[in-house]
């Protein structure tokens, strides 16, 4: 498929449905149920036989670790708000209690699921020569390997712990994954139950030496089933089985703290004993057994899911290996811009030529790391200024900002403690930006602030020059190699002014005025989204062409749904890319027959937000209003959180966001899924050995697109063929 036959693509042929679905609460599909749907995708790509193996793992072992987060956070709510006798309905009509017995069927079916996925490709993992083995069958050399690495790298670690009136029964926390054991004492058959907390400190899989080209994996739990009589001399095992626990990991924040760093710190030690919301037990486990373990923490049946195959399949991702990298995606690496080489890697004077944007991760996130480098070490930079919401754990970002603190330079660095299961993180950075001199701020207590902007100071001649850095993922190395997002470089002076009014309102609270391109939220990023859909409806009511595209990880804010419904009523052509959850029915007569959604699940993680209009002329059009945003339509995002909304102005990057990245996001056919009227998505067929268009592919296999910075309209490529 080209990018011409795409725009010609017609609509589908709508569904009709009653009157009062379409303007009631049916008109809006269920927020967690979407998010379900999103990993029953992630799920299917783990059986595609078009990935290659080990990524088909991968696959498997995110959708493991998605649904034990979605438990931890979503459910654990939803269950909180339930239990307390709340029955308000969700926008799609559903009470929490309803909602909870719904995403609990759904799970159940999709926890099977992965079982099967599992057992699959472990056969199809053992005719690779990489095999997962048990402890029955093991050779005497073998043994005695594994026996060594016991007592060396695991033995000094674990707490095998009794369960009596002595011994009362241990906290276990978050995640962990325990053996309980019923033993008998050999002299006298006097019966012990006992735990053994499986340590997360040491990794699943024991790798054992390989043999005849044959890599060979132990489950850590078979280890020490092995090595029992070790941890229980004098005993022998009748029976065992293994559990998992999750918790509430929900965090709360007494609005009042006057330290907020220390109530964070008191908060994270409280999720750790948070209530659990489900337990994973293998099937079949001793009655007895079952009964302690239900009792001791507070488990009720419907928490309890038996498993009948691997606990913990988040843990196989220990086994993608580079070992193999005939069984892994082939190996990719990311560009650096012409114009950066041009300039022998002065990221400012690239910067001072034109706008830049950079298309990650086909575009080295190193940019961006480079831009703060070279300013920590410019004598001419006076001043730097970043925002931080998630980052890696040794990171060269905050590395930079240390050392341009400690050269003396003015560095603010808004640290978000909020940001979810990096709030630990998050206080050691900021203790280290603090000792290195920089001046660290935390936002505000009941908002998060997710904009990822950072400027530098430079003096230039006699006046002072702000490069800015707008971006639409997080200042994190390690996922920009694995998420698609955008870094918009600018020293345009207006943007320069708008994201120093926003650091101010981040450092002391005052609301910034006038702002001359931005719209931020809570403020001013929703209004501005409605009035241009509402601005897209009135040309097409008048007869002009109406067009919008967008891109977003979740839509499900339910004025901008109301607002993209009334613009389809009107006659307005929306095409949506939305990876994760969505609360939008397309399709429905009278409702939303104009809206197409569709879903891409591949090599990479679609993360960047993108609006685009048609401004009365259609897409793509030079006239077009292209917007790039840290923020997705949701209601967290557009009402609780501060996110920005830039407005491209300059046409070649204008250009390069409309008819290449989103064009190329709305051709694709080998990795999209797309969404029907009930919420359900479809894969898009292609038949055996046709040609379908990839646009991860496509993106990694033409260095030209973005060549120096922004490609010009004039640049633009059809969508031609470039290999499945």
């Amino acid at each position: 498929m080209t990018q011409a036959d795409f725009l010609k693509a017609p609509f589908s042929d709508p569904v009709a449905l009653p009157e009062d679905e379409i303007a009631g609460p049916g008109r809006f599909f269920n927020r967690e149920l979407s998010w379900l749907g999103f990993n029953w995708r992630v799920l299917e790509e783990a059986e595609n036989t078009r990935v290659p193996l080990l990524e088909r793992l991968r696959f498997l072992s995110i959708s493991a670790n998605n649904l034990d987060e979605f438990y931890t956070v979503r459910v654990a709510g939803l269950r909180e708000l339930a239990q307390a006798g709340n029955t308000t309905p969700a926008a799609d009509g559903l009470t929490p209690a309803e909602q909870l017995v719904l995403i609990n069927a759904d799970a159940r079916r999709l926890m099977e699921r992965q079982q099967k996925v599992y057992a699959q490709l472990r056969a199809e993992m053992e005719a690779e020569n990489i095999l997962i083995l048990d402890r029955h069958g093991l050779s005497d050399q073998d043994a005695a390997f594994l026996g060594e690495v016991f007592l060396s790298n695991v033995f000094p670690v674990l707490s095998p712990l009794a369960i009596d009136p002595a011994h009362p029964f241990p906290f276990i926390p978050n995640t962990g994954f325990s053996l309980a054991l019923q033993l008998e004492r050999a002299r006298d058959s006097r019966p012990l139950q006992a735990l053994l907390p499986i340590p997360h400190q040491i990794d699943r899989f024991v790798s054992l030496p390989e043999r005849d080209g044959v890599l060979r994996f132990l489950p850590l739990e078979e280890l020490l089933l092995l090595h029992f009589d070790s941890l229980f001399p004098g005993y022998r095992m009748k029976d065992h089985c293994a559990f998992r626990v999750l918790r509430d990991s929900d965090l709360e924040v007494e609005e009042e703290a006057e330290d907020l760093v220390r109530e964070f710190e008191v908060a994270l030690k409280r999720r750790r004993r948070g209530e659990v919301v489900r337990m994973k037990i293998s099937a079949g486990a001793p009655v007895g057994l079952k009964e302690v373990i239900m009792r001791e923490l507070h488990v009720g049946g419907d928490e309890v899911v038996e498993i009948r195959g691997m606990i913990g399949i988040a843990d196989l991702s220990e086994l993608v290996l580079d070992r193999r990298p005939d069984l892994l995606w082939p190996s990719f690496t990311p560009r650096v811009p012409e114009r950066v080489q041009d300039h022998d890697g002065d990221m400012f004077a690239a910067i001072r030529q034109k706008d830049m944007l950079l298309h990650h991760p086909y575009e080295t996130f190193d940019m961006v790391v480079r831009f703060l480098q070279q300013a920590a070490r410019d004598p001419d930079v006076v001043a730097i200024k970043q925002t931080l919401y998630r980052t890696s754990k040794n990171s060269p970002i905050v590395e930079a900002l240390c050392e341009a603190a400690e050269e003396g330079k003015s560095v603010t660095a808004l640290v978000e403690l909020k940001a979810r299961f990096d709030e630990a993180a998050n206080i050691r950075q900021s203790r280290r930006l603090e000792r290195a001199g920089a001046h660290v701020v935390y936002g505000f207590l009941d908002w998060k602030t997710h904009a990822k902007i950072s400027t530098v100071v430079r003096r230039e001649g006699e006046r002072l020059v702000t490069y800015t850095h707008y971006g639409t993922g997080n200042y994190h190395p390690i996922t920009a190699k694995i998420y698609t997002d955008l870094s918009f470089f600018t020293c345009d002076p207006a943007l320069g002014r708008d994201a120093t009014k926003v650091f101010n309102y981040l450092s002391g609270y005052a609301l910034p005025e006038n702002l001359e391109n931005l719209a931020i939220s809570p403020h001013s990023l929703k209004p501005r989204m409605l009035e241009m859909i509402a601005r897209e409806a009135e040309f097409a009511r008048q007869g002009k062409p109406g067009r919008i595209w967008i891109k977003m990880n979740a839509l499900i804010e339910p004025d901008v749904i109301d607002a993209l419904y009334e613009a389809s009523r009107a006659g307005v052509m929306i095409d949506c890319v939305i990876r994760g959850i969505c609360g939008l029915r397309p399709g429905i007569k009278g409702l939303s027959e104009t809206i197409r959604v569709k879903s891409i699940i591949g090599r990479f993680l679609e993360h960047s937000r993108i609006a685009c209009f048609g401004n009365g002329h259609g897409l793509p059009s030079k006239q077009a209003k292209v917007y790039i945003s840290s923020a997705d339509w949701m209601g967290r995002n557009l009402n609780r959180r501060v996110e920005t909304l830039v407005e491209i102005l300059n046409p070649t990057v204008k250009a390069q966001i409309v008819s290449q990245i989103m064009a190329a996001n709305l051709a694709d056919v080998a990795q999209s899924w797309v969404m029907s009227p009930d919420g359900s998505f479809a894969r898009l067929p292609v038949p055996e050995g046709e040609f379908a268009f990839n646009c991860h592919r496509f993106f990694m296999e033409n260095p030209s697109l973005s060549g120096r910075g922004s490609a010009g309209a004039g640049d633009v490529p059809q969508l031609t063929h470039t290999g499945d």
